[in-house]
């Protein structure tokens, strides 16, 4: 982010607005970093050694938080049309909620809050705060508050205001009920918790608005496809169309997550390339976390007896093992997939179901490496490589058979997409299908992402680099070739 635009934000900007930014920060800038912080410079100082400003969209979600959407538009108007991440702003819900019952707090509340802890901090340190952020950051230096220890303040804010106390119990209740189902990856160096090996789930991404709006086939007079496969090595194609694509688009959201631009061309392009593979192609656009597993739940119980696959496309912001309804609710990738396993769609048996996801799996950047081979004479500049990220022994996936997952992206890492043409995941996996569908050789869809992960590792993007990852447990080989055009 370039100095001038933040030099004409941090001038709007005033003590108190850098103490409430210095406490959502809190999180990710040590307490140490931040206690000589008195102005917004060295605020924005303290973010960039975190590279939490390579783009707007951690500031943005900070000063939406404090209510200073004046400055938010600054930052959009100055903003470059380069490649931005689907990355959920690391502004954690957990700092959220406590900037809200400030935010709401009366000075009658805090007084009265200050007094019943007066014996727990000690009555000269709760004398110093003069906000409710000063306490609530006194509170966790004496371990009386923490994301996982929030029964203290609940017990509190019960004895001075419900409407205070019910903010903590909704957040309380919203985090008990999502349970991450993904178990840790490989390159998970910085989640220290190790949950017990369970089926590894799938996840689906893509958005879009139909390019045409009459969605017809036309085909070829033949009544089926010539099968010239081996049925033991090959799903078969027969049925016309082929089967379902369902493409799931989320791109504007209810609250702190920002507008996913560039998301339509994405939708575009997967309505366009999967109705040229023979599919019924229905696009769905912002639906929040219910939407999304009340669409997939009413998908899996039709039938499918008539149909050779299935195809699910999710375009969202994500986080680790799940995405983003339009609510800003999370949905976790087994509830995306459950409703297509053997048990609960039987008619999708032996069929293959391929989901494929952009979005991102977490907020670190991938870094880049020089292969170890020398360069080549006549090269004037050293292609940056992405590390492989193939399963590693002990890494699982899901039992039920006849999956394919393409995630955009890594575990733990940000996923990009230009605001002006889409996805750099999606359009390659769509260029790359494409390609396959016309050429004379029968590429499999393994071959297929292989390139897609090929091409997408040689760019930079923002400075980074960004690494897709198939994961299946697919029991025969996809070919999917055009058996239909749009007139």
């Amino acid at each position: 982010m370039d100095r001038f635009t933040l030099s004409k934000v941090g001038e709007e900007l005033d003590s108190s607005d850098v103490a409430s930014l210095c406490f959502l920060c809190s999180d990710v800038i040590t307490r140490k970093r931040l206690e000589n912080v008195t102005d917004a410079t060295r605020l924005f100082d303290r973010l960039e050694e975190k590279g939490l400003l390579d783009n707007d969209a951690y500031l943005s979600q900070l000063l939406q938080t404090i209510g200073r959407n004046d400055l938010v538009d600054i930052l959009r108007t100055n903003q470059s049309q380069f490649t931005e991440a689907d990355a959920n702003p690391m502004l954690s819900d957990y700092r959220g909620m406590l900037y809200k019952i400030h935010e709401d707090m009366t000075q009658e509340n805090l007084e009265s809050i200050k007094f019943l802890l007066q014996e727990k901090l000690g009555r000269r340190q709760v004398e110093l705060c003069k906000t409710a952020l000063d306490l609530f950051l006194e509170m966790e230096k004496k371990s009386f508050l923490a994301n996982t220890n929030l029964n203290n303040l609940l017990v509190v804010l019960r004895e001075v205001d419900l409407p205070l106390a019910e903010i903590v119990s909704t957040y309380m209740n919203r985090q008990q009920s999502f349970t991450p189902l993904v178990p840790p990856s490989h390159s998970n160096r910085n989640n220290q918790n190790t949950l017990p090996h369970r089926l590894q789930p799938f996840l689906s991404v893509s958005e879009s608005q139909p390019s045409s709006g009459t969605g017809d086939f036309v085909f070829s007079d033949s009544n089926t496809t010539p099968n010239i496969f081996d049925e033991t090595e090959y799903y078969v194609f027969t049925h016309k169309p082929h089967g379902l694509c369902v493409i799931i688009n989320n791109e504007q959201f209810d609250f702190a997550l920002r507008t996913r631009a560039g998301s339509h061309e994405d939708a575009r392009a997967l309505q366009e390339t999967f109705t040229s593979l023979g599919f019924k192609v229905e696009t769905h656009t912002d639906l929040n976390s219910d939407e999304i597993k009340d669409l997939l739940n009413n998908k899996g119980s039709r039938d499918f007896h008539n149909e050779d696959a299935l195809v699910v496309c999710v375009l969202s912001h994500g986080e680790y093992g799940c995405v983003f309804g339009s609510d800003e609710k999370k949905v976790s990738i087994r509830e995306l997939t459950q409703p297509f396993t053997s048990t609960r769609a039987p008619s999708l048996a032996g069929k293959p179901k391929l989901f494929f996801i952009q979005a991102c799996q977490g907020n670190s950047y991938q870094a880049g490496s020089l292969p170890f081979a020398p360069k080549p004479e006549g090269k004037t500049e050293p292609q940056s490589l992405e590390e492989d990220a193939g399963p590693l022994q002990g890494e699982t996936v899901p039992s039920d058979a006849d999956f394919l997952l393409g995630m955009s992206t890594v575990p733990e890492c940000k996923s990009f997409r230009s605001i002006t043409s889409g996805s750099i995941y999606i359009q390659e996996l769509c260029k790359q299908l494409n390609t396959s569908a016309e050429s004379a050789v029968t590429d499999d869809i393994l071959s297929i992402l292989t390139r897609v992960n090929r091409n997408v590792s040689k760019g930079v993007y923002l400075k980074h680099k960004q690494m897709p990852e198939p994961k299946y447990t697919l029991t025969k080989k996809v070919v999917l070739q055009y058996v239909c055009r749009q007139e």
